[in-house]
């Protein structure tokens, strides 16, 4: 019976026949050949990645010549430009350096807030602004 089974298998694998029952058929240099198939897998994984690193150095180096043409910083040089400006003005401090108030923050004249007025004024019917500027 196992010998028409194989036969109506035809092309089936050996693990086929293993599985129907089959005897397992014992190969001797199989360490041998596993070992090859290991050591193939582990030059095609180096090579990969040596030819992803070069690619990734071309892809660099197009960069560096992008931030070069542009006057362009990476981020890590701003940031490390700003931390050596804050420690520069900090130098000598026992506290911690002050937020910088942003512009339009704070001292604000009245002179803005009349101009607001007077923008509000011009839109208003005539006898409204009269009422507004006396």
């Amino acid at each position: 019976m196992e010998f028409v089974m194989k036969q109506a298998l035809g092309g089936a694998t050996k693990d086929m026949g293993k599985m129907l029952g089959g005897e397992e058929e014992k190969d001797p240099d199989a360490a041998k050949k596993e070992e090859e198939r290991q050591e193939a897998l582990r030059q095609q994984e180096e090579e990969r990645k040596a030819k992803y690193a070069k690619m990734e150095a071309e892809r660099e180096n197009v960069r560096q010549g992008i931030r070069d043409k542009y006057g362009i910083k990476k981020k890590e040089e701003r940031e490390a430009e700003a931390q050596a400006a804050l420690e520069a003005n900090a130098e000598g401090s026992l506290t911690r350096p002050k937020k910088a108030i942003p512009p339009g923050c704070g001292d604000e004249e009245e002179d803005e807030e009349e101009s607001i007025l007077d923008t509000v004024i011009k839109y208003l019917p005539g006898p409204l602004q009269d009422m507004f500027k006396k």
